[in-house]
């Protein structure tokens, strides 16, 4: 009954919000009188902030439509590749520029849309030629096609760099980072000529073992069976995927909201100073930002217990006890992969240490084709988002990139 409850909740909280926004419309309208009262602007910040904070939200679009490239301004058209059931190839064409490596940036499955990773995105088109991983909501995939799991994950990453041919470039941001590993070690096992060229691993739990966050806390303090019977719910009957057993995204984004919660209030905090003080512009920075984070996505059982099980638990990968398809995955079969890790000093998701473990797992890799970042001062979200990522990280991939080309 959660996700029941959620949505009466949701359905409620979409008719207060409305009425919030009618209300701070009407409180900050300028020809309304009383709008130049004492209170007027201080009640009427109050309700857009609760009106904001409450409204229902979907899946957001990346909205890109043009780029800069030497000072060229070129359009951005996006392009569906491939659709499978749980997730999309999504190019994002440079109109009129051909060449440019290219790029699969692999977006994570862990609540939220792809376009969380709009800033990575946006960064590296002028440079490359960018794909993502789109996944889907899970609760909008019907049962008629079928389950989706850690292996799955794999499997779709593998035939979307088929697809993209030989040459190509994978950057693995938090999540990911596991099955992105994972398949760069089975092609270049099958020495499938589609392997990456290079595979770039930013804030991943790949040995969640290395200082342990509280997340990772969270996941191992408790037996696996405990998620399955607390976490796991049944997707309603008005969703296409209607009796899916998902780990939904609001109890996710529910976690990570507690996990800072002194941050969030302080954030909110600060939008609401903004508007009483007439600054528009303040107050969207954290409009935005709460825009994309609130809105969130389901994810299929098997995928979230098999995750929780074979990264968090049992540390299959660092263990060389990782099993994809009946075979072990193994990153001694990485032999000419360009392999750079990512770690941010602040990062509260994935510890110091986490990361860096791929390259002490590749282990016929030459020294040459690794590289460590450690970005100083930079926390989880800052190493893919913000001024940091685009000034002091993106030019290292990109010269890695470029390196190994």
């Amino acid at each position: 009954m959660l996700y029941h409850a959620y949505e009466m909740q949701r359905s409620m909280l979409a008719g207060a919000s409305a009425m919030a926004n009618f209300g701070a419309e009407w409180f900050q309208n300028p020809a309304n009188p009383f709008s130049y009262m004492g209170g007027g602007s201080i009640v009427g910040s109050a309700l857009e902030v609760f009106a904001h904070a409450a409204a229902p939200r979907g899946k957001p679009a990346f909205g890109f439509t043009r780029t800069e490239i030497d000072g060229r301004d070129v359009p951005i058209v996006e392009e569906i590749l491939l659709r499978k059931p749980f997730g999309q190839l999504k190019r994002f064409r440079r109109d009129g520029v051909e060449g440019g490596p290219k790029l699969l940036i692999v977006a994570p499955m862990s609540g939220h849309y792809a376009t969380l990773l709009r800033g990575t995105v946006e960064r590296m088109l002028p440079f490359a030629d960018v794909h993502i991983t789109d996944w889907r909501d899970a609760k909008l995939v019907p049962m008629t096609d079928g389950r989706f799991d850690l292996d799955d994950y794999v499997d779709y990453l593998v035939e979307f760099l088929e697809l993209m041919g030989p040459g190509s470039h994978v950057l693995a941001v938090c999540q990911p980072s596991v099955p992105a590993y994972a398949a760069a070690a089975v092609m270049s096992a099958d020495k499938n000529p589609c392997r990456p060229k290079t595979l770039t691993l930013m804030g991943g739990p790949v040995d969640t073992r290395e200082a342990p966050t509280a997340v990772n806390t969270l996941a191992t303090k408790r037996p696996h069976a405990w998620f399955e019977q607390n976490v796991i719910v049944e997707v309603p009957v008005q969703y296409p995927g209607a009796r899916r057993r998902v780990y939904p995204g609001f109890l996710q984004l529910a976690g990570f909201m507690s996990m800072n919660l002194g941050n969030h209030m302080i954030s909110h905090w600060g939008m609401f100073k903004h508007l009483v003080q007439g600054d528009g512009e303040g107050a969207t920075s954290t409009k935005d930002f709460y825009d994309e984070y609130r809105s969130v996505c389901d994810m299929t059982a098997e995928f979230y217990l098999q995750t929780i099980d074979v990264v968090f638990q049992t540390h299959a990968l660092p263990k060389g006890e990782y099993i994809h398809r009946g075979k072990r995955v193994d990153p001694a079969a990485i032999t000419d992969i360009g392999l750079l890790a990512i770690e941010g000093e602040r990062d509260d998701i994935s510890g110091l240490g986490q990361t860096k473990a791929a390259l002490t797992l590749a282990t016929a890799l030459p020294d040459d084709k690794k590289q460590y970042l450690m970005a100083e001062g930079v926390g989880h979200y800052g190493i893919f988002n913000g001024s940091k990522w685009r000034d002091r990280i993106a030019p290292v991939v990109e010269q890695w990139i470029t390196a190994n080309s």
